[in-house]
C-alpha cells in the first residue's frame, strides 16, 4: 500500500504565523512499516482549534432541528461511500482483523444514522403549574448546547467510539473539536473528511490530531472548553480531570469486567461467551472478560472447555476473513501483558496455554487457579489472557468480583433467576449481562461504570445528556 498524507480538514494549521506541529508516522500493523503520515497539531493549534469552536457557538446553537438531522444523513452516506478505505485502515493502524474491522465501520454508519432520532429527541417539553399559588403558570422547557465539546477518542475502536461521541455532541448543537489517539488518528481524519461534507458553521468541528504529551495537557486544560467526552484508561482520565476544572466530564475508562459461572449454567455456552469475551481484538477492548470466576466444583472443566475453545481464536494474515487473532498495539503493551501473565504464575497460577510473546504479538494465553493476590486479578489487562479464578460460594464470588477500582462491566452464568437478579443488583458495575459476555453493541442501552470505571453513560440516546443544559422559560 502507497503510503498516503493525511492533513487536518476544515480547520487549516498552516494558516497560523506560530505554527507548531509536526509529521506523524502511522505504522503499519497488518504488513510492517509506515502506510500513513499524518500533519500533526502543536500547542498553537490545539488553542486555536478551541478558539475557532467557541466563535462558532452561536452559529451553532441557531441551527434548526432540521438541519441537524440532514447532517448526520450526509455524514453516514459519505462514510458508507468509504466503507472499504475504512475497513483497511483501521485493520492497519489498529492491528484489527477485517472482518472486526469491517463490523466497525457498519457500527459507525449506523450510530451517525441513529443520530437522526437523537436530534427528534431535543423537542423540549411543555409544562403547567401544578402547585397552589403557580394556577396558570406555564413553562417550556428547552435543551441547550453547553457549547464547545473535546472529544479524546481511544485506538481500539477508533472509528465507531468516534461516532458515539461527534454525533451527540454535533447533534445538541456544539462545537466538537476531534483529539484522535495517537496510535489510530488515519480513520478519524477520514471521519473528518465526511462531516466536512455538510455545510457546518466555520470552525465548528476541528479535527486536531497530535501527541498526548505535547496537546493533551493544553486541550484539557483549556478553561474555554464546556465538556471534555472521553474514552480510555482510568490512568489518563484521571490526568484529564485534573487538568480540566469546572467543565462537564463524560468518561468511558478502564474495566475489568468479572465473569462468574456457576455449576447451574449451561457451561458450553458459558465458555464460549468467556471466551469470545476474552480474546475478542486481542483482550483490548474496556468491556473484555478480564477474569472468569467459575465454582470450585466446575473450575476444571471450565478450563478443560476454555483450552478446546481456543483453538478456534487463530492468528494470521489480518486481511484474512479466518483470522481471529491480530497484535497489540504496540511493544509496550504486549510487555505489559507478559508481566502480569508472569506475575500470576509467580504467585502459583497454572499456566495452562500460551504465556509466549513475539514483539507486540503475545499469544493467546490461560490461567488456572489464580490466587487473588496476583495483579490480573484487580487490574486492567488489555491482552488476550483467560484468567480463571476458584471460589467457593456467592458470598467469596461477590467479593471477588468487586474487588479493586474498577467496576464497568459483568457477567453472571446460572439457570437460577433469582440468583442473577442478586449478584446483578450486588456487583458494582454500571452494566451486567446475564448468561452473556459484556457487549456494548450500537448504543441502543446505556453503557459505563462506576469507581474508577467513569463518568456518566454513553449510548446513542444519552450521551447527549452530557452535552445539553436545560433552560426553562416561565410564562
Amino acid at each position: 500500500m502507497a503510503t498516503t498524507r493525511y492533513h487536518p480538514t476544515d480547520f487549516l494549521f498552516d494558516d497560523l504565523d506560530d505554527s507548531s506541529g509536526g509529521t506523524l508516522e502511522v505504522r503499519d500493523l497488518a504488513e510492517g512499516g509506515t502506510f500513513a503520515r499524518v500533519d500533526t497539531a502543536g500547542p498553537a493549534e490545539a488553542r486555536a482549534a478551541v478558539a475557532a469552536a467557541q466563535n462558532a457557538e452561536r452559529a451553532m446553537r441557531e441551527t434548526t432541528l432540521v438541519e441537524r438531522a440532514g447532517w448526520f444523513e450526509t455524514i453516514a452516506d459519505e462514510l458508507e461511500a468509504r466503507r472499504e478505505e475504512l475497513a483497511d485502515v483501521i485493520v492497519r493502524e489498529a492491528g484489527k482483523p477485517i472482518a472486526s474491522a469491517r463490523n466497525e465501520v457498519a457500527a459507525a454508519v449506523e450510530r451517525f444514522r441513529r443520530a437522526v432520532e437523537v436530534v427528534h429527541g431535543l423537542q423540549g417539553e411543555y409544562l403547567e403549574g401544578t402547585t397552589a399559588g403557580h394556577e396558570g403558570w406555564e413553562a417550556i422547557v428547552k435543551p441547550q448546547p453547553v457549547g464547545t465539546v473535546l472529544c479524546l477518542t481511544p485506538y481500539n475502536y477508533p472509528l465507531a467510539t468516534t461516532a458515539l461521541q461527534v454525533a451527540p455532541a454535533l447533534a445538541a448543537g456544539n462545537s466538537v473539536v476531534l483529539k484522535p489517539a495517537t496510535k489510530t488518528p488515519v480513520s478519524a481524519a477520514i471521519l473528518a473528511d465526511c462531516v466536512d461534507a455538510v455545510d457546518l458553521p466555520e470552525g465548528a468541528f476541528s479535527y486536531v490530531p497530535g501527541e498526548a504529551s505535547e496537546i493533551g495537557d493544553v486541550l484539557a486544560g483549556d478553561d474555554r472548553l464546556d465538556a471534555i467526552a472521553m474514552t480510555g484508561s482510568s490512568g489518563a482520565g484521571k490526568r484529564v480531570s485534573d487538568e480540566s476544572g469546572m467543565v462537564t466530564l463524560h468518561m468511558e475508562l478502564g474495566g475489568n469486567a468479572p465473569a462468574l459461572v456457576f455449576p447451574d449454567a449451561d457451561l458450553d455456552d458459558a465458555v464460549g461467551q468467556c471466551a469470545k469475551g476474552s480474546f475478542k481484538y486481542a483482550g483490548q477492548r474496556c468491556s473484555a472478560v478480564s477474569r472468569v470466576l467459575a465454582h470450585e466444583s466446575v473450575h476444571d472443566e471450565v478450563v478443560t472447555r476454555l483450552d478446546d475453545a481456543m483453538d478456534a481464536w487463530t492468528a494470521g494474515d489480518l486481511f484474512d476473513e479466518d483470522t481471529a487473532l491480530g497484535p497489540l498495539i504496540d511493544e509496550d503493551q504486549a510487555l505489559r501483558v507478559e508481566e502480569l501473565v508472569a506475575d500470576a504464575v509467580d504467585a502459583g497460577a497454572e499456566l495452562v496455554r500460551g504465556g509466549e510473546r513475539d514483539g507486540q504479538f503475545h499469544e493467546p494465553t490461560l490461567l488456572a487457579n489464580v490466587p487473588r493476590e496476583a495483579r490480573l486479578v484487580e487490574e486492567e489487562q488489555f491482552g488476550p489472557v483467560a484468567v480463571v479464578v476458584p471460589f467457593a460460594d456467592e458470598r467469596e464470588a461477590l467479593e471477588l468480583a468487586n474487588a479493586g477500582d474498577l467496576g464497568l462491566d459483568a457477567s453472571v452464568f446460572t439457570a437460577d433467576h433469582d440468583r442473577a437478579m442478586r449478584l446483578a443488583d450486588r456487583i458494582e458495575a454500571g452494566a451486567v449481562r446475564i448468561n452473556g459476555a459484556p457487549s456494548h453493541g450500537l448504543g441502543d442501552m446505556p453503557f459505563g461504570g462506576v469507581k474508577d470505571s467513569g463518568i456518566g453513560r454513553e449510548g446513542i440516546g444519552y450521551t447527549v445528556d452530557a452535552f445539553t443544559t436545560t433552560k426553562t422559560v416561565v410564562l
